[in-house]
């Protein structure tokens, strides 16, 4: 099995409401590497590298969110692999 990776962005209302800390919990489950972080106002940001399947289910709890979050808008771009991440952050 290889490594796929993917760059997401995630706009919505997503501070203050557990949405990265969340992100973090779902990527650790799922064997994903790779960060969270704030982006430009009401965007989040998310490298993320791991087996294709879990890549699947991940992008998919990004498109939902938590109960308090409110996402509008998730645009997904399959990226080729880079960086040696250990674990999922959250970045500030």
């Amino acid at each position: 099995m290889s490594n796929k990776a993917i760059k997401a962005v995630i706009e919505g209302r997503l501070q203050g409401v557990g949405y990265r800390a969340s992100t973090q919990q779902q990527a650790t489950k799922l064997n994903i590497k790779g960060y969270v972080r704030n982006s430009d106002g009401n965007e989040i940001e998310v490298i993320a590298q791991g087996e294709e399947e879990n890549l699947e289910k991940f992008i998919q709890f990004l498109k939902e969110g938590t109960t308090r979050s409110e996402v509008e808008d998730v645009s997904v771009e399959w990226v080729e692999p880079e960086g040696d991440y250990f674990r999922f952050s959250i970045n500030y």
